[in-house]
């Protein structure tokens, strides 16, 4: 577990209090209160209660334990691919996938007006995400776990010329100075987030179209995926996501993070997972949910 710095701590303990008081509306997220994270919750579910946590481990914890009903996790942004670690943690987590929201992501710089900027503090992701920019106006980037906690680091810092890019609504929060937005550099940077709980849908809504995140490990044979795979297109399932990862200290790309079309019912997806099942070393399906956004 970490820490927050005193500005974020104050909003921190505000937040945890009412979110634990309420467990069936508190919807856990890892950064400072202010977030990319915090404001997916709040438009994935308006009347939810946000809890923030220091680490992805520490929301997903918040789950597993009972402490609040949800977690709203990113899984990946359009420009610079899947969240580091989230792989590896939905499967060991043993929390079920129960809806996905897609945040188009915004940044501003924001200080206490200490001089001239000169550094801009950030999460790794936010800083890359906003390489040209800074670039063009003479900015070093530093490294930061958080984007609004960044902001919150910056409004308890008297170092001269620094900055955070966090969130816009954040130097709100934090009491910074906003000298200006869109420092992202492209105006389609979107991240997918997925919501996480305890237990699966039991029945996913009618008449909405639905998608299936599953992991399997394939054999060590030649052709290995081509084989696994060869039931989806066979039986005309769309797979609009196929990611390879490794585990261990191993460089064989064993294991594979997918998304369909669909849900288990469709006779086409049964099949298919069935053929999955009988070529792969093992398979587990994370879950079945609404989309959020229409796939081809």
């Amino acid at each position: 577990m970490g820490s927050y710095s005193a500005s974020a701590q104050r909003l921190v303990d505000e937040m945890k209090a009412a979110a634990l008081a309420d467990p069936a509306r508190g919807l856990a997220f890892q950064g400072a209160p202010g977030a990319n994270s915090d404001l997916a919750a709040r438009e994935y579910d308006a009347a939810s209660l946000p809890l923030p946590c220091y680490s992805f481990e520490d929301a997903i914890e918040a789950v597993r334990d009972g402490s609040v009903d949800r977690a709203i996790i990113p899984i990946e942004n359009s420009l610079h691919g899947r969240v580091a670690d989230i792989h590896f943690l939905l499967p060991e987590s043993g929390l079920h996938i129960v809806g996905e929201h897609f945040l188009p992501i915004r940044y501003g710089l924001m200080s206490r007006d200490l001089g001239p900027v000169t550094r801009a503090m950030s999460h790794e992701q936010a800083l890359g995400q906003c390489r040209k920019w800074l670039r063009t106006n003479n900015i070093s980037p530093v490294a930061h776990s958080d984007t609004a906690g960044a902001a919150a680091w910056v409004a308890d810092s008297d170092e001269v010329g620094l900055a955070a890019l966090a969130p816009p609504h954040a130097a709100g929060l934090y009491g910074l100075t906003l000298h200006g937005t869109g420092m992202e550099d492209a105006d389609h940077n979107m991240t997918r987030f997925v919501v996480l709980a305890r237990e699966a849908l039991a029945a996913p809504p009618a008449g909405v179209p639905l998608m299936t995140t599953f992991v399997f490990e394939v054999k060590n044979i030649p052709a290995a995926l081509y084989k696994a795979l060869g039931g989806f297109a066979t039986n005309g399932v769309n797979m609009t996501k196929l990611e390879s990862y490794q585990v261990g200290a191993s460089f064989a790309a064993t294991k594979f993070y997918a998304d369909i079309v669909g849900a288990p019912g469709d006779e086409r997806i049964d099949r298919a997972l069935e053929e999955l099942d009988f070529q792969t070393k093992s398979l587990r399906l994370l879950g079945t949910y609404p989309q959020a956004r229409l796939r081809p």
